[in-house]
């Protein structure tokens, strides 16, 4: 069984509350002030639970500059008092940064059982693998039911 230590549980808090603020921030009309808090909080609790030079690591890799360039630059925007602007930023950002992880999430998803009938239907099965991309990384795909090559 994996050990969760002290640090990496608070980072975990961190983390939860980092989101719920971003998502309080939205709904509140893009809040400069709870974004701003949403995000130091995010990034804290990420530091926290993979560790300050895992995360360095993370953002700074040569492949992944574009994103984290965008990613930090929105959160600069967003702190600048330009919150709509910098989460746009931030978006693409995020999304260029985690995209290797949305096959994954696709594929979890897709095995729940109401959201996988759903995911399966035609038209959001289409959109989901222009987004997700492959998501025949386990012999067996959830959504079509065949095997990969």
């Amino acid at each position: 069984m994996i050990q969760v230590t002290d640090l990496q549980k608070i980072g975990i808090g961190l983390s939860c509350f980092g989101v719920s603020f971003l998502f309080l921030g939205v709904m509140f009309l893009f809040d400069k002030g709870l974004l701003a808090i949403g995000n130091i909080l995010f990034l804290s609790g990420l530091g926290c639970v993979i560790g300050v030079e895992r995360t360095f690591r993370f953002f700074f890799q040569k492949h992944k500059l574009k994103g984290s360039v965008s990613f930090f630059g929105g959160i600069t925007v967003v702190l600048l008092g330009f919150p709509i602007i910098g989460m746009i930023i931030e978006s693409y950002g995020f999304f260029v940064l985690f995209s290797g992880f949305f096959p994954v999430a696709v594929n979890f998803l897709g095995r729940v059982p109401i959201l996988g009938s759903i995911l399966s239907t035609p038209f959001i099965n289409k959109i989901i693998q222009k987004i997700g991309g492959d998501t025949n990384r386990t012999r067996k795909s959830c959504f079509t039911g065949k095997h990969s090559a």
